[in-house]
């Protein structure tokens, strides 16, 4: 009867222990001590991610941006810097505008170039012949007041070029061939060939005048 017991206890006392040691086991994991991170701490990490990320890129942009910006306002002020230079410019003589003994015409000059750029005075203006050679006297300046004109591409200035009519004057005559026009401040001139008939180049009454430039291509 002793023989029996014993093996009787050694396996009531092993189950008993293996159930202790499951316990252990259940109460460890609930407490979070097995090492392995409960998923959604993953899952928080991963969200982040795509957060910090957007919250770089625009800032990268901005930065890399702003040279460019600064190139560009930089390159339209070249752009828009200077006055306009004779090959920058086309001229033309605009349609006759007839007053009480006196013959009208606009000296228009037209910015035909990519950039803008600015004007301010009086221009030159000379009538010649077939060779080249001046008819009568430059023009005298009308009283005025100048202003700085800036020319987009494709805008115009014009000042009035004016005499007495020949025929009431009775001014010495002579028909030019052109007309040179030279914007202000430069040397080299436009021809225009001169379409209008004589004009005054000698003897009294025989002044040629020419206005400031002015906004636009003419009255």
């Amino acid at each position: 009867m002793a023989n029996t017991s014993q093996p009787v206890r050694r396996t009531a006392l092993l189950a008993g222990g293996l159930a202790v040691l499951g316990l252990l086991s259940a109460c460890g994991s609930e407490n979070g001590t097995s090492g392995t991170p409960p998923p959604s701490h993953s899952a928080r990490a991963s969200d982040a991610a795509p957060s910090a990320g957007t919250a770089t890129d625009p800032g990268t942009a901005a930065a890399a941006g702003t040279p460019s910006d600064t190139a560009g306002s930089a390159s339209a002020s070249a752009r828009t810097d200077g006055r306009c230079h004779t090959s920058e410019l086309r001229a033309a003589v605009g349609r006759l505008d007839p007053g009480a003994g006196q013959r009208n015409f606009p000296l228009v000059l037209t910015n035909i170039s990519e950039r803008t750029c600015t004007v301010y005075g009086y221009p030159g203006a000379a009538f010649v012949d077939a060779s080249g050679k001046q008819l009568g006297p430059d023009p005298e300046r009308a009283p005025g007041s100048p202003e700085t004109l800036t020319l987009t591409p494709g805008a115009s200035a014009w000042a009035g070029l004016s005499f007495s009519s020949p025929e009431i004057s009775g001014a010495r005559t002579a028909t030019p061939a052109a007309l040179l026009v030279t914007p202000p401040d430069e040397r080299a001139s436009l021809k225009v060939e001169w379409t209008a008939g004589a004009v005054p180049v000698g003897g009294n009454a025989s002044s040629v005048s020419v206005t400031a430039l002015e906004a636009g291509s003419g009255p």
